[in-house]
């Protein structure tokens, strides 16, 4: 099973890179880019084929190591 792991910043939390994407952008002519926030995604294959345990096993390597919980929100797909 292939675990998809997105990771990105949390509502309020400044995203100076994300606002350097934006500038860029503008630099390059798209002119109505009016926000950008950035993240991450990781892949994991995992040996698991319960759907549930997959997603409990990943949601717990989110929780300990993948997200800074405290600024970083994070969402799990699995196929």
């Amino acid at each position: 099973m292939r675990a998809r792991v997105y990771v990105t910043l949390k509502t309020g939390v400044l995203d100076p890179q994300g606002e350097a994407i934006r500038h860029a952008l503008g630099a390059l002519g798209f002119s109505g880019v009016e926000g950008v926030r950035q993240g991450k995604m990781i892949e994991i294959d995992l040996a698991e084929t319960d759907e549930g345990k997959a997603r409990a096993e990943v949601e717990k390597m989110c929780d300990a190591l993948l997200a800074n919980t405290v600024i970083e929100s994070w969402k799990v797909e699995l196929d």
